[in-house]
């Protein structure tokens, strides 16, 4: 059996490297092929001695892990500049107001059709109204820079704020105050807590002197991301901040205490560490959508009510997407609005309010059909950028 599971191993991971550089060369998107090889997986092994049960329940821990290195990841690819001040803030006003008007219009939808009270409805709606910066961030090499940037940013932005909204939910006591208070106090507390955990870690990257030297700092990120989540914060704010902090070296200079720590980090060692994060960011998301796709129960997908629920939720997101980008900016309408994927977030969230609401089964198929169907969307959008047929100026 030990044999069995290195070969299993190895093969995954043969095969994850081919779907990426398949969706690099042909635009088929990877996350679609590694749902699909899950599905065809699971009765393949089923025979062998893999207990679906054990690899289901690796589902939230593969997606938390992937989460914190997607945005790891892009964090790196940042780079602060003071021309980029207004970029930044129009990313963040982007995601934030597309984040609550379609959590608005789902939460309606779901206390009108599915008979629940508004604190359910919202809670409900949350997970489809997170973009997903797995997904958006690996997909959107094909922009321009600055365009690039705006992904990162919102992507970021929006798996950030929905977590956060998400737990106030959670610990609120049904009123709208105690979930402000939530709110308010749980953001303050992780951003300040955020800047010393960041700080911390831009130190401990400083002994560039030991010969292991990067999966200390990996481990000391994921404790920190767990006490966090443990503590009902907003963790993913810290990693934003240290690999903006660990790639803007130079932004540091002049900050007491700071500016001397981040002198001693070299631009090798950033560049080995990133090279590190891509490669574990690769292993880990394939992993996560190949387990969504072993978890998949095909018979979620022969309901009708799934794929109305699915159009539904899609026509809300691209219209709300389309409007937004349009008011805020012309040229980033044509550019970006089929660039709106949902995924690792969605489904983390959605399997969290399951277990707290009495969902109705066929949203299962929903929380799949969604992500199958936005990845598949942007791929197709890649597909017509990269062909000439959308040429659109960076924002």
């Amino acid at each position: 059996m030990i044999y069995l599971a290195i070969l299993i191993a190895s093969g995954f991971l043969l095969a994850a490297f081919a779907v990426e550089h398949l969706d690099r060369r042909s635009g088929v998107p990877s996350v679609i092929v590694m749902i699909a090889l899950g599905v065809v997986a699971e009765p393949l092994l089923r025979p062998v001695g893999v207990v679906d049960e054990e690899l289901k329940s690796m589902v939230p821990i593969a997606g938390a892990i992937g989460l914190v290195l997607v945005v790891l990841e892009g964090a790196l690819d940042i780079e602060l500049r003071r021309e980029r001040i207004k970029l930044a803030a129009t990313a963040f006003a982007e995601a934030v107001m597309a984040f609550l008007l379609c959590t608005a219009v789902f939460a309606l939808i779901a206390v009108h059709a599915l008979g629940m009270n508004y604190l359910q409805g919202v809670l409900l709606a949350t997970p489809f109204a997170v973009m997903s910066s797995t997904i958006a961030i690996p997909s959107s090499h094909f922009l321009e820079e600055r365009t690039r940037e705006f992904v990162i940013y919102e992507s970021s932005v929006s798996d950030i704020f929905g977590v956060l909204v998400f737990i106030a939910l959670l610990d609120s006591d049904g009123t709208l105050r105690g979930f402000l208070t939530g709110l308010a106090g749980g953001g303050l507390l992780s951003l300040v807590l955020a800047f010393v955990c960041s700080v911390a870690l831009l130190a401990v990257s400083t002994r560039t002197d030991a010969h292991v030297r990067y999966i200390p700092l990996l481990a000391g990120l994921f404790a920190l991301y767990a006490t966090g989540e443990l503590l009902h914060l907003s963790p993913l704010i810290m990693v934003l901040l240290f690999g903006l902090m660990l790639n803007n070296r130079q932004a540091l200079d002049h900050v007491p205490i700071l500016g001397r720590a981040s002198q001693r980090v070299s631009a090798t060692t950033v560049g080995e560490f990133k090279v590190l994060v891509q490669e574990l960011t690769f292993a880990v998301r394939g992993f996560f959508f190949f387990l969504l796709g072993y978890s998949t129960n095909l018979s979620d997908f022969a309901v009708a009510r799934s794929w109305l629920a699915t159009a539904i939720i899609l026509a809300v997101i691209y219209g709300v997407r389309r409007l937004l980008l349009r008011v805020i900016d012309r040229r980033l309408a044509s550019a970006l609005t089929w660039i709106a994927p949902r995924g690792l977030v969605t489904v983390l969230l959605y399997l969290e309010a399951s277990q707290k609401l009495h969902v109705v089964p066929y949203l299962d198929g929903t929380v799949r059909l969604v992500v199958i169907a936005s990845a598949t969307i942007l791929a197709l959008s890649r597909r017509v950028a990269e062909s000439g047929a959308a040429r659109v100026p960076a924002p």
